[in-house]
């Protein structure tokens, strides 16, 4: 039987982007995402809203773009797939941790204003990785955030 596990996702992104070197020199940069949905409440009419935030990883190219162009409050298209971690905190406890790894990241719009990130609009999309290719093995991936 087959199976699927895929992610898109239209959002902005709620912080300047964590980016770190792996052991074997690979840049990873993480940042969450803010994806919102709203209705109008059918007995009151008061519309409402729910923001749902995501936790994004990327690995390689996809790491170095996050890094040099894109920043907090920027919209963006994510695709990638989704990830449980197992790991244990500073009192010993197991937990476990649910992110996208992302194979495509997209700036969407313009930037926003006083946003980081030192491209020009008009490079976002030249320079904008597709997907990177094989992620890395499960050893890799031990990073506590």
């Amino acid at each position: 039987m087959a199976s699927l596990n895929k992610v898109m996702l239209i959002g902005n992104i709620g912080n300047a982007p964590e980016c770190r070197t792996m052991p074997n020199s690979d840049p990873v940069a993480h940042f969450r995402l803010a994806t919102s949905e709203g209705w109008t409440d059918r007995t009151t009419r008061e519309r409402k809203e729910h923001t749902e935030w995501h936790s994004i990883v990327c690995y390689r190219q996809q790491a170095d773009f996050v890094r040099d162009y894109l920043g907090k409050g920027r919209q963006v298209y994510i695709e990638g797939h989704l990830r449980t971690r197992k790991w244990t905190d500073s009192q010993g406890i197991e937990r476990y941790s649910t992110e996208i790894r992302a194979e495509v990241v997209q700036p969407l719009g313009a930037r926003p204003e006083g946003s980081a990130g030192g491209s020009r609009p008009d490079q976002d999309q030249a320079h904008a990785p597709h997907s990177s290719g094989a992620l890395p093995p499960d050893g890799d991936d031990d990073l506590p955030y």
